[in-house]
C-alpha cells in the first residue's frame, strides 16, 4: 500500500510564487510589506474590468440647496426670517463693492479733520480727538445697514413669533396650533391657524403704529391709509385654505392680529374679517362658543395637515 508523503515545499511554492515567502515558517508567518512585496501581490492578481458604475454619492452642495427651497412650514416666523435674511444679503453685497469707497471716505475725513484742526491752531489732545471723531462719524453714517423693506421683514417674523407665544397655552390645553402654513395659490403663507373646539381660525398677523380708526361708513383705517388690502389678503388666503381642508360643514373664521396699534373697542369686524389686538387673542378664541366636538377638530387637524404636507410637497 502506497503511503501518502507531504508535498514538498518546493511544489507549494510553484503555485504562490511570491518572493517575500517564509522559508523557516511551516505557516503563517507575518512580514512589513514594502514597495517591492505590493508590486509582486498586484502583479499575481487577475487583471479584470470592472463593469460596474461607480459609486456616486449625493452633492453635499445640492442637498444644502434643497434644503434652503424647503418652505418654514410649522415654524413661526420662518417664511418671513427666510426673505430677511434674502434681502439682506442682497443689500450687503451690493454695499460691500463700495466699501473701498467708504473706507477711503473715513481716512479722508480724519485726514481732514487733523488738518483743520492744526489749521485752527488746537492743541495736541484736542487735534487728536477731532482726528478720530470724524471718521468715526463718517463710518457710521456709511456702515450697512438693511433697508426698510428688509426691516420690515425682520420685524414681521419677530411678530409671528410673539403671537405663537401667546398662542402656546391654548397647544397645552389640546388645541390644534399651526406656524406658517403654505396655501397653494396665495402669495403670502398663512402666518397661524388654530383648530379648536369653537372652529377653524386663520390669523394673520400685522404691525401698526398709532390707532386704528372706524370710518363713519364703518371702513376700517389706519391713517390716512385704508386697510381694505391687508383684510382682502387674509380673507383670500383663508378662502383658499377653506377648500384645501375640503371641510364644507365648517366655516375658517379670518383673523387679524395686531401688534403695536390700538384697535377700536379693543376688536372690531369689517369684510367677514375680525381684526382684534394680539394680546387679546386667546381669550377672545376661549371666549367663543364651541361648535365642534374634540374627535372633529382633531379629524379636521388631522385632514388639515395631510393635504398642507402635499400642498408643500408638490
Amino acid at each position: 500500500m502506497a503511503s501518502s508523503s507531504p508535498p514538498h515545499p518546493d511544489s507549494e511554492r510553484e503555485r504562490f510564487p511570491v518572493a517575500w515567502e517564509d522559508d523557516d515558517a511551516p505557516g503563517l508567518s507575518v512580514h512589513p510589506l514594502t514597495r517591492q512585496d505590493m508590486e509582486a501581490i498586484l502583479a499575481s492578481m487577475p487583471d479584470e474590468p470592472d463593469d460596474e458604475p461607480p459609486l456616486r454619492l449625493p452633492s453635499l452642495r445640492k442637498a444644502a440647496a434643497a434644503r434652503r427651497q424647503r418652505r418654514s412650514y410649522g415654524t413661526p416666523g420662518g417664511t418671513a426670517q427666510a426673505e430677511y435674511q434674502r434681502r439682506r444679503q442682497v443689500e450687503y453685497a451690493a454695499w460691500a463693492r463700495t466699501r473701498p469707497l467708504c473706507i477711503a471716505a473715513t481716512a479722508l475725513a480724519g485726514l481732514g479733520g487733523l488738518l483743520v484742526a492744526t489749521i485752527a491752531g488746537l492743541p495736541l489732545p484736542a487735534a487728536l480727538a477731532v482726528a478720530i471723531v470724524l471718521p468715526a462719524g463718517a463710518w457710521w453714517r456709511l456702515r450697512f445697514r438693511p433697508s426698510p423693506e428688509a426691516q420690515a421683514w425682520r420685524r414681521g417674523a419677530g411678530g409671528e413669533r410673539h403671537v405663537a407665544r401667546l398662542l402656546d397655552p391654548l397647544a397645552k390645553q389640546g388645541w390644534g396650533v399651526e406656524h406658517d402654513l403654505p396655501v397653494r395659490g396665495a402669495k403670502a403663507n398663512l402666518n397661524h391657524v388654530v383648530i379648536g373646539p369653537p372652529g377653524i381660525f386663520a390669523i394673520d398677523v400685522r404691525h401698526y403704529r398709532g390707532r386704528l380708526r372706524l370710518s363713519h361708513d364703518g371702513l376700517l383705517w389706519h391713517g390716512r391709509t385704508f386697510l381694505l388690502p391687508t383684510l382682502s389678503a387674509t380673507r383670500s388666503k383663508t378662502d383658499r385654505l377653506q377648500d384645501r381642508i375640503a371641510a364644507p360643514d365648517i366655516a375658517v373664521v379670518p383673523i387679524v392680529a395686531v401688534l403695536g396699534g390700538m384697535v377700536p373697542g379693543g376688536q372690531a369686524t369689517w369684510m367677514g374679517v375680525t381684526v382684534v389686538a394680539a394680546r387679546r387673542l386667546p381669550g377672545l378664541l376661549r371666549s367663543l362658543p364651541p361648535t365642534l366636538t374634540t374627535e372633529r377638530a382633531r379629524e379636521i387637524a388631522e385632514q388639515m395637515n395631510r393635504r398642507l404636507d402635499l400642498a408643500s410637497r408638490g
